[in-house]
């Protein structure tokens, strides 16, 4: 883990200083750059995330949760990494306008697939109260 931090750094920081030596002369080979180093870092961390499902859905299992429940967050969880991704990158493009939309896209996503489990909350919370 500590190796992958000081990679990603690594290409992060290198990326940096080589946008900043180019940015004036050519500005859209330096957001080109900028674009494929923040995909190659994402696809660089793709088999971390991999494991990281997988050991969540174990747990699940463990704890004998339905996983649907499960599987939903690990939705919310991607969309949310996504959005952000996708308006970070937008915003280095100087597109704060698609940023933004790009971001209320992905809470209104996130609204609607979570609207199960909130339904599921909302019958055991009324499951649990005493009838009058």
């Amino acid at each position: 883990m500590a190796i992958a931090i000081l990679q990603i750094a690594g290409i992060a920081l290198i990326t940096t200083f080589l946008v900043l030596a180019i940015k004036e002369q050519t500005p859209n080979f330096a957001f080109l750059l900028v674009l494929f180093a923040g995909a190659g870092i994402f696809l660089f961390l793709v088999d971390q995330v991999h494991k990281v499902i997988l050991m969540i859905e174990e747990l699940a299992g463990i704890a004998n949760v339905n996983t649907l429940y499960v599987k939903t967050i690990l939705k919310i969880i991607g969309i949310a990494y996504i959005a952000e991704f996708t308006a970070q990158i937008s915003k280095d493009a100087g597109l704060g306008s698609m940023a933004a939309k790009v971001e209320l896209a992905g809470k209104i996503l996130i609204l609607a697939i979570a609207v199960p489990i909130m339904t599921a909350l909302v019958e055991t919370i009324v499951n649990i109260m005493p009838v009058h």
